[in-house]
């Protein structure tokens, strides 16, 4: 089978594309023919630092979906030929862009009818972060006010529908070329982030999640009452700063996202009822990865980026 493996940290010419043996799925996991697979920002970190991966050689890519095309042992709740999608083995290495990926199978879900594979491919990582960040770790709910910066992004886009389908009111940072699309997933407000501090044109936030960085997150402080919370997907080092600078006013909560069956189907469900949709942004054939990830580095992408396979 062909897989996007590389053997060296770097730009994304370390990307090789290989041939390499078909994997067997292990007892409880099952064996995904890939038919695309998603492209996030945590793909090329890890290709130029390695991360939580450490030294090459392995394979980037979690998002996944596709076919089921065996079981393992013990297997229950899929057959051959069901549709399925995922982020199998995050923060590990699950190999993703790849013909073929082994997952437990309880860290995939069926892809909802009317949900295309690419547009699946495009969901887990970024929809998953959303959920665990607003609905399981800070309880947006009906009249919560809702700041995402970073809206129009491949997480920040499914952020602002699922605060929405929880009733919240939502504000979202974008440039001003983008506050179209943000209006079209349901923004209340779209806002200009070039135009200066955040302070003072936005206030009594209920919560804050951050998809840009530390800095923008210290800017966003002062939007959220007192008791306020800030969910940012910044980690290590970033995190310290950010609660100094809250000084107990908010509380300051880093989330890393993890594989999660009930979110998946959540997501899926969101689907189903026409409040959810991914918005691919551009597609690229599986040969075509690093130019995939030069284009995400670019910063710019409104939505997602995936990678077509087969």
């Amino acid at each position: 089978m062909r897989v996007i493996r590389q053997e060296r940290l770097g730009g994304p010419e370390v990307l090789q594309l290989l041939e390499v043996p078909r994997p067997e799925p292990a007892p409880t996991e099952v064996l995904v023919r890939v038919t695309a697979a998603g492209v996030n920002p945590v793909d090329w970190k890890v290709r130029t630092a390695g991360g939580l991966l450490g030294p090459p050689p392995f394979s980037v890519g979690w998002d996944v979906a596709g076919v089921v095309e065996a079981l393992g042992r013990g297997v229950t709740r899929f057959a051959p030929g069901d549709r399925v999608f995922g982020m199998p083995r995050f923060p590990r290495e699950a190999a993703a862009y790849a013909e073929y990926v082994t997952s437990p199978s309880r860290q995939l879900a069926r892809i909802p009818e009317g949900l295309s594979d690419v547009e699946a491919a495009a969901l887990p990582l970024a929809g998953l972060t959303a959920w665990q960040a607003l609905v399981e770790t800070a309880r947006v709910g009906p009249g919560t006010r809702v700041l995402v910066l970073g809206a129009a992004g491949g997480v920040g886009h499914l952020a602002v529908q699922v605060a929405k389908a929880r009733g919240a009111d939502v504000l979202g940072t974008a440039r001003p070329e983008k506050h179209a699309f943000l209006a079209s997933l349901g923004t209340d407000e779209a806002v200009d982030y070039t135009t200066g501090p955040l302070a003072g044109r936005v206030r009594d936030v209920d919560v804050v999640f951050d998809l840009v960085g530390p800095e923008a997150a210290e800017a966003a402080l002062p939007t959220l009452h007192d008791d306020g919370v800030l969910v940012t997907a910044a980690s290590g080092s970033g995190l310290g700063p950010l609660r100094d600078a809250a000084a107990g006013r908010v509380r300051v909560i880093g989330i890393l996202v993890e594989p999660d069956r009930a979110g998946l189907e959540s997501l899926a469900a969101l689907v189903s009822d026409g409040r959810l949709r991914p918005h691919v942004a551009e597609t690229f054939p599986l040969a075509d990865a690093a130019r995939a990830h030069e284009r995400g580095e670019t910063g710019r992408t409104q939505g997602k980026l995936v990678l077509t396979v087969g």
